[in-house]
């Protein structure tokens, strides 16, 4: 988006070939539109197109700017409704921001729906579509969910990986207590990045359950430079994974790559593949060893269950990368976004946060450590949880669906070919459902909206999207969060150290992250002998 428009404000960096292919492609190829036409007139009757679009490049200068997309597009619904149309450059893409419309998709249309189109952040990162979560729609996606949801994701191997999760949060609470006690202040507190605490907790938990490895807590540095090296990748992948490129726009235009986007997302996976072919080879060696270990990780089983076959034109080690990937990218990122928004909000709502310590000395008291036996009791962490789902899904717009057979929704006509994106924030956020809808007000959880949850059943909170295409980690990452949540608040005090309220700003890609460090200060608040346990 901002390469498009660089391109309009100084064509001449682009040379004077680049600006007479362009007009060349718009006097031939491109037929001028008009914008806000009156689709009543028409005979089908289409979602209403969003005015102020330009020539060739559509809507992408509206898009630009300081806010967030899911806002722009969330003020865009409030003035064209529910559902209306976007223009991509030649793209027409429909937007779908409320829980009405969400439903009718993702019942009625919720085959038509389900497909992905192709990208060139799928293309390029996403090892040529093999990866499930960019995959069309169709057989060779069924086959990899099924392979996903019951080797890694089922509640039974879940619950087989559980000494992974209450190991490493042991292991990193233990750390964070070392650093408290070498550089605490005249207070009692230290000062310490808490978001890079998780994404090094979470990455860990992930990396141990795929790959059968962790990285940091190591006890040795090169160690910990691969994986913040392996980190910085994966994030970048992200941020591009969240881009609309030239080639998306145009694709006349593809190969002039403005912005040099597609340059960085190839730069970015050869960066990730070079840790995936790493791993495997690691695997297959570790088979032909007679005294490898009995447990299997992730690794382990795509190697058995795929062995050298052919899957949809994909060989095997392409899908064992691709969905190993997909499993690190998808289960760590989203996983440490929402602690740290969780702990942001409850920083800057401190009745909240003590809410959240007095049902914990409740229920768990001050002489014994969480364990995940416990989450059930803990109520009003989960309702914290929630209500930090509800404002800050961890995807606003999820990714874009491709709609695959001409369709209607809402009373309207839709395309085959159309793109579909749903604006997974507008809906959460939506007044109708949801009273004071931008404050963090968890108790709702617990009276009014108790029996909603976040599975993709009720439309009126969908943080991991619904229909077939919904997240298939929805269990796991809800224990993860939960559990470390549990322990960070149950084993520490913690304060904001400033007087300021905490930095709300996010990144913009296709998960939205905290875009500055999350400062807190720590100290212990639990008995000596439960740090002993540990």
């Amino acid at each position: 988006m901002d390469s498009v428009l660089t391109y309009l404000n100084t064509t001449t960096s682009i040379g004077i070939l680049s600006l007479v292919i362009t007009i060349l492609i718009y006097l031939l190829l491109v037929r001028p539109f008009q914008v806000g036409d009156n689709n009543d007139n028409n005979k089908h009757k289409e979602p209403p197109m969003v005015s102020g679009a330009w020539p060739i490049i559509g809507h992408l200068p509206l898009l630009h700017g300081a806010k967030p997309l899911h806002i722009t597009l969330g003020s865009m619904a409030d003035k064209y409704g529910p559902l209306f149309t976007i223009k991509i450059g030649s793209r027409r893409v429909v937007v779908l921001s409320n829980s009405e419309m969400a439903k009718e998709c993702f019942t009625k249309n919720d085959v038509v729906s389900s497909s992905r189109p192709i990208l060139v952040s799928s293309e390029n990162l996403g090892y040529k579509r093999a990866m499930f979560a960019f995959a069309p729609y169709g057989s060779y996606w069924r086959e990899l969910r099924k392979i996903v949801t019951l080797e890694l994701l089922s509640n039974r191997r879940i619950e087989l990986l559980s000494h992974v999760r209450v190991s490493e949060v042991q292991a990193s609470t233990k750390e964070l207590l070392n650093i408290w006690s070498t550089q605490k202040n005249e207070s009692g507190y230290v000062l310490v990045d808490i978001k890079k605490w998780f994404a090094e907790l979470t990455f860990n938990i992930v990396l141990r359950m795929i790959a059968g490895k962790r990285f940091f807590g190591a006890m040795n540095s090169e160690s910990e430079d691969k994986a913040n090296e392996c980190l910085k990748s994966l994030r970048e992948s992200l941020r591009l994974l969240g881009l609309f490129t030239v080639g998306d726009a145009i694709p006349s235009l593809r190969w002039l790559d403005l912005g040099g986007h597609e340059k960085a997302m190839k730069k970015t996976y050869m960066e990730l593949d070079r840790f995936m072919i790493e791993w495997l080879d690691e695997h297959r060696q570790k088979k032909m060893n007679s005294d490898a270990s009995n447990e299997r990780d992730f690794i382990d089983v795509m190697i058995s269950v795929l062995s050298d076959a052919k899957i949809h034109a994909f060989d095997a080690d392409t899908v064992t990368k691709a969905t190993t990937l997909a499993m690190i990218a998808g289960g760590t990122d989203t996983s440490t976004v929402t602690l740290t928004w969780t702990l942001c909000l409850l920083l800057n709502n401190p009745g909240k946060l003590e809410k959240a310590k007095e049902e914990l000395d409740k229920e768990i008291g001050k002489e014994r450590n969480v364990s995940e036996s416990d989450i059930n009791k803990l109520r009003y962490l989960q309702a914290m949880v929630k209500e930090t789902l509800r404002l800050y899904p961890p995807a606003p717009l999820a990714a874009p669906h491709e709609i695959t057979e001409n369709c209607t929704l809402g009373g309207y006509d839709i395309k085959k070919g159309t793109w579909l994106m749903i604006n997974l924030w507008k809906i959460n956020t939506d007044p109708y459902f949801w009273p004071n809808h931008l404050d963090f007000e968890p108790e709702k959880f617990l009276t009014t909206h108790k029996e909603v949850d976040v599975k993709g059943q009720h439309y009126e909170l969908l943080p991991f999207g619904c229909g077939r295409r919904i997240c298939p980690g929805i269990s796991f990452g809800l224990g993860v969060i939960q559990f470390i949540l549990a322990n960070l608040l149950h084993s520490f005090e913690i304060v904001n150290p400033s007087n300021e309220p905490i930095d709300m700003s996010g990144t913009l890609g296709l998960v939205h992250a905290k875009t500055t460090p999350l400062m807190v200060m720590v100290k212990p608040r639990l008995s000596s002998k439960c740090y002993k346990t540990m």
